[in-house]
């Protein structure tokens, strides 16, 4: 181990936190320039006192016990920054005045436990060192050799842990973001709502056990910005301490000016215009958080039931559980699921709605499925259906997909999709995939306004 003075600031890269040592005599403007590069989303890692360790052919910096998390800023005194216990070292600079520092500078190495760590030259003070310097980290990281076993030895218990999941539910305004954070909270999240951006870091470092944390922020939460959330969003998926998704709630204009309507609320960007315009205003403001959201959710649609099953398959807590399985039937009347993955259309059997006595039951009862089995046209279709998914749910488990979505249809999703979901979700559960079934149109509530259609309009069995 080796001990040097600098200050030391990870920065986020594709290949995870990446730290650079900041060199200089006091006052050239280390702690300004590492201030600079934590707002912008990176750690500290150490400030003014910096430990260094050689794992292989990888140096890593760590701070001296007592002063982890710390930073001094002069004229403040000590404050807490977000930080990180370690991380691999890509590179040193050192700071100079603008007249010091070479337009064309010859390469420079620093030498650390007999590694040869680049050096650069750089003007803390210039308005393009931060944007230099995370390029400088992407560009280093991309050639740092690759950890060893005995880096992942040596590291601390605190990173041999499972890093800690969050959650980040965002979208528009009426979405359904506080019914997604309290199904979250029924299966075993801690769910937080409307929490400031910058009292994130805080809710973290309270969080000694690791319980699964969903925080909830939208356009209404205090300190609101769409630069400092990305900001955020960056730097905790770099953080090899938390397992990290950003989950954002869609839903049509439409039935967003609907809920609007039914409530009487008024909505966020539509105090002094129209309904409409806010609604459309606030799409465009959160198109970029949409754009890099791990999971889109449109809930135009969905009961709170199914809105439930979804987040369950999208977001286990329990990731080494294998890919979630959910098999679900529908009525092409009400549209397609938006969920779906596989879409399988039952439509060409024959329909037991124009059966009398089996108009008024269902694809769960004995004589629906004896008349479907009848078909000569059923049997074959269900044995091939098996033997196409039997391969694809192999591929899709070893190319690490977490769930999968099957959709069987008919007319009214009442009849055939549900005898047929009911038949796969056996067979599934059978070759040792543990399936969860819905039949949509059977389950919708009472209050979902398509609820009561499908017994009203002729023809709507099936």
């Amino acid at each position: 181990m080796e001990r040097l003075h600098a200050t030391c600031v990870a920065l986020p890269t594709p290949s995870g936190p990446l730290a650079l040592l900041l060199r200089g005599p006091s006052g050239t403007g280390k702690s300004g320039l590492a201030l600079r590069l934590i707002d912008e989303g990176g750690w500290l890692v150490a400030d003014d006192q910096v430990e260094i360790v050689r794992r292989g052919e990888r140096l890593v910096a760590r701070p001296p016990a007592t002063l982890s998390g710390v930073m001094e800023i002069r004229g403040f005194g000590l404050v807490e920054v977000p930080h990180l216990p370690e991380a691999p070292l890509g590179f040193a600079v050192d700071l100079l005045s603008r007249d010091a520092v070479d337009r064309l500078p010859e390469e420079r190495h620093l030498e650390v436990l007999d590694l040869q760590l680049p050096l650069l030259q750089l003007d803390p003070d210039a308005a393009a060192t931060t944007a230099t310097l995370r390029l400088a980290a992407r560009s280093r990281a991309a050639a740092l050799p690759p950890a060893t076993a005995a880096a992942d030895t040596d590291a601390p218990k605190d990173e041999q842990q499972a890093a800690s999941p969050l959650l980040l539910v965002t979208g528009l305004s009426g979405a359904g973001r506080s019914t997604a954070l309290k199904s979250l909270e029924d299966l075993g999240w801690e769910s937080i709502d409307n929490l400031p951006l910058t009292l994130l870091d805080g809710v973290l470092g309270a969080n000694p056990q690791r319980q699964p944390l969903a925080v909830g922020i939208d356009t209404r939460t205090l300190d609101f910005s769409i630069l400092l959330f990305q900001r955020q969003a960056e730097r905790l998926r770099a953080d090899p301490r938390i397992q990290f998704d950003l989950l954002f709630l869609d839903c049509d204009d439409q039935v967003l000016q609907q809920r609007y309507t039914a409530t009487r609320r008024p909505h966020p960007l539509a105090l002094n215009k129209p309904l409409a315009d806010g609604v459309a205003a606030e799409r465009a403001l959160l198109e970029p958080l949409r754009l890099i959201a791990d999971h889109v959710l449109d809930t135009s649609d969905l009961p709170p039931v199914e809105l439930r099953r979804l987040l369950a398959a999208k977001l286990p807590i329990d990731r080494s559980a294998g890919m979630q399985l959910f098999v679900l039937s529908f009525s092409y009347r009400f549209g397609l699921p938006r969920e779906a993955d596989l879409v399988f259309d039952m439509r060409f059997l024959d329909n037991p709605h124009w059966e009398q006595e089996l108009r008024g039951l269902t694809g769960r009862d004995a004589p629906v499925q004896e008349y479907l089995a009848a078909d000569p046209s059923y049997e074959p279709f269900m044995t091939g259906l098996f033997g196409l998914l039997a391969p694809l749910l192999e591929r899709y488990q070893a190319g690490g997909k977490s769930y999968l979505t099957i959709a069987i249809g008919c007319t009214g999703g009442q009849h055939r999709s549900v005898a047929a979901a009911e038949r796969l979700a056996a067979w599934l559960r059978e070759q040792g995939w543990p399936a969860g079934l819905t039949h949509r149109e059977l389950e919708r509530t009472a209050a979902t306004s398509s609820a009561h259609r499908a017994t009203s309009l002729p023809g709507s069995g099936g």
